[in-house]
């Protein structure tokens, strides 16, 4: 689901077939819908029929089970529960947690776990799927664009989109044409198809005639990395940490304030951005220094990173506050030459090999290794460029 506008047109009350009303942004109707939300035959799939349907088109989208699949805008569940019925893994998120709750109910027992988050940007972490599925989401979010980058990133080299998306009304219509979408999933895709579910009446529980279809997109399949961007503050002989909340990953932790390149930008620029979004600061060029470059990978099944971290004085672009709270629980200074265990361990390697003079590292988790930093745990960076351990 949107903060802009409701996941699915067809929710909402329609008292023009030809007409629906423009779909509300009030995150409490979605709570109250929840309740009646599976009354619509292609929600709950309670008719034999419809549900046969959808389960059919589902097995032809997804890959050979059991994958990994990521549910975005899931409701209550029940494309999750086919395809958990398929053998897939699944993760479910929707923005109500009445949703939530009764998809938690509808796969209890079954490989699934369900999340409160937004669609857009969904709350886990590292992780990386195998299937990102989306049904009549895509279309209401404010820069679809920006959230099939997002949903890419979250994929496996080769892994898949599959968005089920439509255009609804005559006179004065909603929703994304086939066509539109396409030509936004082109840059990121190996290969696409459509497939259109407009003349399937079972889908729906009756006849439809407005635009109605799914787009499957493959990526490729050849190696790719995120690129992560962090923000060493040095105030004399302190650095500024942030500690995480309510990301998805490593929550509870430590470390510089960071985040990820965007498509097209480089990593300056994406840095500068970041300390605007997250800390306040508003940095020109001039005041940054590259300090480390790290290549890094979280605990299996999470895919490696590539990491810069660039320095800059205390002072430069303003003072620095917490601008997100909801995913920084407090911002505060500690000695670089006493940094405290609960942090993220690529940071704390990150940063102590920093404090050594190094530049380049390597740091990968092995299996059962912990997120956070274990100051009585095998440590993992590698040096590259200089004395020090060498892997």
């Amino acid at each position: 689901m949107s903060p802009e506008a409701p996941a699915d047109p067809s929710r909402q009350p329609v008292t023009d077939s030809l007409n629906p009303p423009l779909p509300t942004a009030d995150a409490a109707y979605w709570e109250a819908a929840a309740a009646s939300f599976d009354e619509e035959p292609d929600h709950g799939l309670r008719d034999p029929a419809v549900r046969a349907a959808w389960a059919a088109r589902l097995r032809s989208w997804l890959p050979s089970a059991p994958a990994a699949v990521l549910d975005l805008g899931c409701g209550t569940g029940s494309l999750s529960l086919l395809a958990a019925e398929q053998g897939h893994r699944v993760t479910g998120i929707d923005r109500s947690a009445r949703m939530i709750e009764r998809a938690r109910t509808k796969l209890a027992g079954r490989d699934a776990a369900f999340l409160v988050g937004d669609a857009a940007e969904p709350p886990v972490g590292e992780r990386r799927f195998d299937v990102v599925l989306v049904r009549h989401v895509l279309w209401a979010l404010p820069d679809p664009a920006a959230a099939l980058r997002h949903w890419a990133g979250l994929l496996t080299p080769g892994g898949r989109l599959v968005l089920v998306e439509g255009r609804w009304g005559e006179a004065d219509p909603m929703g994304l044409p086939a066509d539109e979408l396409t030509a936004l999933v082109a840059p990121l895709a190996a290969r696409t198809r459509v497939e259109s579910l407009a003349h399937d009446p079972a889908l729906w529980g009756k006849e439809v005639a407005d635009e109605r279809y799914v787009l499957i997109a493959d990526l490729p399949r050849r190696h790719t990395e995120v690129v992560d961007v962090h923000l060493v503050v040095r105030r004399g002989d302190e650095v500024l940490l942030a500690r995480r909340s309510g990301t998805g990953y490593a929550d509870g932790l430590l470390n510089v304030p960071s985040g990820h390149a965007e498509d097209g930008e480089d990593v300056r620029a994406a840095v500068i951005r970041e300390a605007a979004e997250e800390i306040g600061l508003r940095l020109a060029p001039e005041d940054l220094r590259v300090a480390l470059v790290m290549q890094h990978c979280a605990p299996p099944p999470a895919r490696p990173r590539i990491g810069w971290f660039f320095e800059a004085e205390y002072g430069a672009g303003g003072e620095p506050w917490n601008r997100e709270p909801d995913k920084c629980a407090e911002l505060a200074w500690f000695p670089l030459a006493a940094l405290p265990d609960d942090m993220a361990a690529y940071c704390r390697a990150g940063l102590d090999g920093l404090r050594a003079g190094h530049r380049f590292l390597l740091h990968w988790h092995r299996p059962g290794d912990p997120v956070a930093h274990d100051p009585s745990g095998p440590g993992r960076a590698v040096v590259l460029d200089g004395p020090g351990p060498r892997g």
